[in-house]
């Protein structure tokens, strides 16, 4: 069985090299391509033609609703925003993502346990099979 392709779209170095081992170390999926803001973002989509895409909320040049708007006009797929701006009390910022296409959230990792980080990547893998599955 092939891996779940996934591009990650975060401005953060530290969150992107966080997120990328979590996704790699999955036997499930794998990162095919990374940016620091939404523009560089669609032009990995186009190169890598990926099976979800991840983003964060906040990030310079374009934001995670506006990337989010533009994925949808140009490569419909899901999203999946992994944000500190999408915990349940951020109820304006969820309900606009999911009006722009956005099909799940994920709060960005804060803690650095062992522990934590197994649970941390079971809960995003999850997510991210569900979204494979689904049509945008």
């Amino acid at each position: 069985m092939s891996k779940i392709r996934v591009v990650l779209i975060e401005d953060s170095i530290v969150a992107l090299e966080i997120l990328q081992r979590l996704i790699n170390s999955s036997t499930e999926a794998e990162v095919v391509g990374t940016a620091t803001d939404g523009v560089r973002g669609l032009e990995v989509i186009a190169k890598t033609d990926p099976d979800v895409i991840c983003t964060d909320l906040q990030m310079p040049n374009m934001d995670g609703l506006e990337f989010t708007k533009a994925v949808m006009k140009q490569f419909p797929r899901p999203v999946l925003v992994i944000s500190n701006a999408v915990h349940p009390h951020d109820i304006d910022n969820i309900f606009n993502l999911m009006q722009a296409g956005a099909l799940d959230f994920f709060p960005k990792p804060t803690s650095g346990t062992a522990t934590d980080y197994a649970r941390l990547r079971d809960t995003l893998i999850t997510k991210i099979k569900v979204l494979a599955s689904k049509r945008v």
